[in-house]
């Protein structure tokens, strides 16, 4: 299986910091290791919900809950179109929770309440995933 290169405007994120704050550089790690498993064809679901678990996982920690960690996660999903791959072979409630990350997860911390209204905090994101079925026959 060959599979596309990781795209480079997205790795390492592309902004180093916001408001100040650095973006942790093992985000970018985290991430890459998100887009490897969402690219995969076919899905290896169990390593995909691994991946987002360890991600989601990290912005829950103390190390990871920043402000730039939550708006790198969010714009490195909300840009998925330009990626030179797709999710969209997922099943839908994955990709229901993929788009969800690229959503109000920028809100995390300078406006919490407006992420928890939409489901959006790293630790509602994190249950959502944890939630996610692999179906029978699934790799």
């Amino acid at each position: 299986m060959v599979r596309p290169h990781f795209p480079i405007a997205m790795y390492p994120p592309v902004h180093a910091g916001h408001d100040g704050e650095r973006v942790s550089p093992l985000l970018g790690t985290l991430l890459r290791a998100v887009y490897d498993e969402l690219i995969r064809q076919p899905p290896n679901l169990p390593a995909l919900k691994g991946a987002l678990g360890d991600l989601l996982t990290f912005l829950c920690g103390k190390d990871g809950r920043t402000h730039a960690n939550c708006v790198e996660t969010d714009r490195f999903f909300f840009t998925h179109h330009d990626w030179p791959a797709s999710w969209e072979h997922l099943p839908e409630p994955w990709t229901d929770v993929l788009g969800d990350i690229g959503g109000l997860l920028h809100d995390a911390i300078a406006a919490p309440a407006i992420a928890e209204n939409f489901d959006s905090l790293p630790e509602q994101l994190l249950q959502r995933v944890q939630a996610l079925e692999i179906p029978r026959g699934a790799v």
